[in-house]
């Protein structure tokens, strides 16, 4: 069976002011909707037709006959996981076992969040900055183009799109501001600490207090 473009999880204007309702559309309806079109196209009678789209993408990722196939899989699968990496009302410090990990990890939120944004936008050219798991330590990654961190075995908790088209509808060049607005008032800690198998909490804010 084909693969589908999968529904945003908001509406298309649940996201503003922060991101558009016409960002989401044109991102979503559009760049979304043609890498899993192109995907279709590309292993239509092909041995990897049936295959589930993690699957494709770690049979792909080092195959250099394959890489149109990879770039389409991956950008199909890294799309999704941006659409839940982001909420209505997300944003601020995460509570609970995320927060922990957080803090044993990077050495707590700030520290977290200076090298999450310094490394998107640091990142050269198109790609996606991650917050991963990796054997039981997170880390953040930015990658390039369609790579994912699935790819190499890593699991991925969050990530922020940082291709141009995510973000220049809303922000034009200013890399920057985007990816501090996603940390601050976007990021969908709930759904990170799902993929670690935590409860979610209530997001602590800035003063400390929980809400």
């Amino acid at each position: 069976m084909a693969f589908q473009l999968p529904k945003l999880p908001y509406a298309y204007d649940a996201l503003a002011p922060h991101v558009s309702k016409d960002t989401l559309h044109y991102h979503h309806d559009k760049h979304h909707k043609a890498y899993v079109s192109k995907l279709n196209e590309l292993i239509a009678g092909t041995n990897l037709e049936k295959k589930s789209l993690e699957d494709i993408i770690v049979a792909t990722a080092k195959d250099e006959s394959k890489e149109k196939i990879f770039n389409n899989a991956a950008q199909t699968w890294n799309h999704t996981v941006f659409w839940s990496s982001m909420s209505p009302g997300g944003g601020g410090e995460p509570g609970g076992g995320m927060m922990e990990r957080i803090e044993k990890d990077f050495g707590g939120f700030d520290a977290f969040k200076e090298k999450f944004v310094k490394e998107a936008v640091d990142q050269f050219g198109s790609g996606w900055t991650w917050l991963v798991d990796d054997n039981g330590k997170l880390l953040i990654r930015a990658t390039h183009d369609a790579m994912t961190p699935l790819a190499e075995g890593q699991s991925v908790l969050l990530t922020c799109d940082v291709w141009e088209h995510a973000y220049y509808l809303d922000y034009q060049n200013e890399r920057e501001k985007f990816v501090k607005t996603f940390l601050d008032n976007l990021a969908n800690w709930d759904y990170a600490a799902s993929c670690l198998g935590f409860e979610p909490h209530e997001k602590v804010r800035r003063t400390g207090t929980r809400h």
